[in-house]
């Protein structure tokens, strides 16, 4: 085996993604939205779409998008307010059923966690068979269907829940990995948008394959950090093991564009992120004093501006205004595009009088919101 692959298959990961979350909870639960283009969103000119039905993606709508542009896309498509109530009950059921398998879970929002699957409870010989017994018991249990992905590690699972979506399965072996990444398209990496998919084919980069055979140099020199991650990935690396119940010191959420935006765009985006932190956390024992504001350019530079109160976060028009006050700090040229926009609640504070560590634990694990990219079931309300 080359040495660049040394290690796989000492895991087995499983990357589980339910299939259009909340559009699915939609149909399931109403008969007359079945077959039909379901988009999941408020009606309105700042309101972003947070889940479409796969109908309606045959429209072009996707989640992220604004609702307007939903609308223009897909005229007679059904608009549904969301139901986070509903989306969260069914989350917890599909969580039961995965730790019915194993404990090692690392949930990235409600519909969509990663797996170890290395020793599993119900001592099944594969980690295949234990995805087939998932999917199986989250479509007896939920009647809804999910993905998913099986593969050595927690980057290759991801792609391969997205390789036979809807309803799919698909797997990749430990002796597969090379063979099956030197074909694929750049664009299936996570983390490469369509903006940057078009530079890298302008420097004749289109294929995993082109990037395995560029030296680290050049990679870190037209990639920067990320060229060190790029060289690793077109290898099959990726040593960052699955996490269960981390606790975060921020609770924080992010949009990467379909495509770069100026900076006067992001307002609807971190309209929609500070309120999604803002109902991952208003359960939570502790409360936030810093609001942080992230950005990242189309060049791939990436900066944060941050404020921290006298006095804790109250509300999410608090939690808003000062992120969009945050955006206003931020001093670059008018011209320059984003690429992403990420809005998070940290410092939190601790009233010992009233709540115990216990406490703080399994409220932390329960509001826990992380970065997505991106970071389900993790009780956080990550719109995806």
């Amino acid at each position: 085996m080359h040495e660049d692959l040394a290690g796989l298959g000492k895991r087995k990961i499983v990357h589980v993604d339910m299939d259009a979350f909340y559009a699915s909870v939609e149909q399931r639960d109403d008969p007359a939205l079945r077959g039909k283009p379901v988009v999941v969103a408020w009606k309105g000119k700042r309101s972003v779409v947070c889940a479409a039905s796969y109908e309606a993606r045959r429209y072009g709508v996707h989640s992220a998008m604004p609702a307007v542009t939903a609308e223009r896309l897909c005229p007679h498509a059904i608009f549904v307010p969301p139901d986070f109530v509903r989306y969260k009950a069914a989350s917890q059921a599909v969580r039961a059923i995965f730790e019915r398998h194993t404990d090692a879970i690392e949930p990235l929002s409600l519909d969509e966690a990663y797996l170890d699957v290395t020793e599993n409870k119900m001592g099944l010989p594969t980690a295949t068979l234990v995805a087939k017994a998932i999917r199986q018991e989250i479509w007896e249990t939920t009647n809804l269907t999910a993905s998913a992905g099986v593969a050595p590690n927690k980057f290759l699972a991801k792609i391969a829940s997205d390789w036979k979506k809807p309803n799919g399965l698909f797997v990749i072996q430990p002796h597969e990995v090379q063979e099956f990444l030197l074909t694929l398209p750049v664009g299936r990496i996570p983390g490469v948008g369509k903006v940057t998919e078009a530079c890298m084919k302008e420097a004749g980069i289109t294929t995993v394959g082109h990037i395995h055979a560029m030296d680290l140099p050049t990679l870190e020199a037209h990639f920067g950090r990320w060229g060190t991650r790029l060289y690793e990935l077109a290898r099959g690396i990726d040593h960052n093991p699955v996490i269960a119940n981390r606790i975060r010191k921020q609770i924080s959420a992010e949009d990467t564009f379909p495509e770069d935006i100026p900076l006067m765009e992001c307002e609807p985006h971190i309209r929609r992120l500070a309120d999604k932190v803002w109902i991952a956390s208003h359960n939570n024992a502790r409360k936030a004093k810093t609001v942080v504001l992230k950005l990242k350019t189309k060049e791939f530079d990436s900066l944060t501006r941050s404020l921290t109160q006298s006095t804790c976060v109250s509300s999410c028009d608090e939690l808003t205004g000062i992120a969009l006050r945050l955006r206003n700090r931020v001093d670059l040229a008018p011209q320059q595009f984003y690429r992403l926009v990420g809005v998070g609640l940290s410092n939190f504070q601790l009233d010992e009088a009233s709540v115990d560590e216990e406490t703080v634990l399994s409220e932390l694990t329960e509001a826990i919101g992380a970065y997505s990219s991106l970071p389900i079931f993790d009780q956080s309300l990550q719109r995806s």
